[in-house]
């Protein structure tokens, strides 16, 4: 099975966000958050997490990015314990038989928005608010796209190295 984990690039999370993710923390589509949100309550960082914020479960905070990874059976008991205890203690779940009912539909929600991509995909989510209630749209970014790939250094022989200075000494760079 294929979750995803929040990923950060830069730090205008920790600036946009009520409350940002930590890198690498497990992450849901999280739009259970904004259950009765009306369209005055969507302003300022609140505006921001409801329209492009996945939710983190270890922080409870929000990710612009998350990227795509498989789970191992004993994270997924984890992740199952801590998002029942969220929809108990945060809200308002009756009992735990409901709030492990909830449990297993955020989860596979968010396997299969991930099962079709390969490992290391990024996913970012733009959310809206109409008539008929909240929108979602999902954009990847396939792992051999993303900045993870790119190549910033290279690695040269001390040889090759004196022989490339050598060549710009004599105007040959």
């Amino acid at each position: 099975m294929k979750l995803a984990k929040t990923i950060r690039f830069d730090r205008s999370d920790l600036n946009v966000f009520p409350l940002a993710a930590d890198e690498g923390e497990w992450a849901l589509v999280g739009t259970f958050c904004f259950a009765g949100i009306g369209e005055t309550d969507i302003k300022g960082k609140v505006k921001q997490a409801f329209s492009n914020g996945f939710f983190g479960l270890d922080s409870m905070g929000f990710s612009t990015l998350v990227s795509i990874v498989t789970v191992k059976p004993d994270d997924l008991g984890k992740i199952e314990k801590r998002l029942c205890s969220i929809f108990m203690n945060e809200f308002g779940a009756p009992d735990e038989a409901a709030a492990m009912a909830a449990v297993a539909e955020e989860i596979k929600f968010m396997a299969d928005l991930c099962a079709e991509h390969k490992t290391g995909t990024l996913l970012a989510i733009q959310r809206s608010l109409g008539d008929d209630g909240i929108r979602e749209l999902f954009r990847s970014l396939a792992k051999p796209e993303s900045c993870a790939e790119q190549k910033i250094w290279t690695m040269v022989d001390d040889d090759d190295a004196a022989d490339s200075a050598e060549g710009h000494a004599h105007g040959k760079g």
